[in-house]
């Protein structure tokens, strides 16, 4: 699927947003893609997924799919279901990130981590970090969207898989223009940036 592809769903779905928004990383920016209107359609989610199928497959085998709560358990659930792979999502308890629910992965398991949309890389970082705890290491990162400028993940030798990659600017709040003209922030996440571990 082509990047301009992927972007004309977010439109069509109405899951791209432009004004003026607090991200979960805690950057401002002026564009926010709210990746569960593009997924509320499972025939348009099991068409993204049957996309990035063929990429996955170069990584060899995968048991598991495994995202952050709340926003990429349906795509890690596509996700899996499109590579015949089990769903598991990681949530935080008290603030820190952990694998609840009787899931249980071992060593042994070929995993794969996903986020919906990529800015900063920190939750799927500390998906990789409960998995670590495990004595997991993932095979790669999955995502529909990039907008981090690269690969967050090039320092731990992850490979990075996305269906489309976007340039969209991002500042700190005490350097965002749009604050400055007076603005303030919508926050669609599904957790605010004082929220993490």
């Amino acid at each position: 699927m082509e990047r301009e592809r992927v972007l004309g769903l977010f439109r069509d779905s109405g899951a791209m947003l432009e004004g003026h928004f607090e991200l979960s990383s805690g950057l401002h920016s002026e564009r926010y893609f709210q990746c569960a209107l593009l997924l509320e359609d499972p025939r348009r989610a099991e068409a993204l997924a049957q996309a990035l199928v063929p990429r996955l497959r170069e990584r060899g085998r995968i048991d598991v799919v495994v995202g952050p709560a709340l926003g990429a358990v349906t795509w890690a659930y596509e996700l899996a279901r499109a590579l015949g792979a089990r769903a598991q999502f990681t949530e935080r308890v008290d603030g820190r990130m952990c694998l609840r629910r009787g899931f249980r992965l071992g060593p042994a398991d070929r995993v794969l981590v996903v986020e919906d949309v990529l800015t900063t890389g920190g939750s799927a970082r500390e998906v990789i970090a409960v998995l670590s705890d495990l004595g997991v290491r993932p095979v790669g990162v999955a995502a529909i969207l990039n907008r981090s400028g690269g690969n967050p993940f090039a320092r731990e030798a992850l490979p990075l898989d996305v269906l489309a990659e976007v340039e969209v600017r991002t500042w700190k709040a005490p350097e965002c223009p749009l604050c400055r003209a007076g603005g303030r922030p919508q926050k669609p996440g599904s957790r605010t940036a004082g929220a993490r571990a």
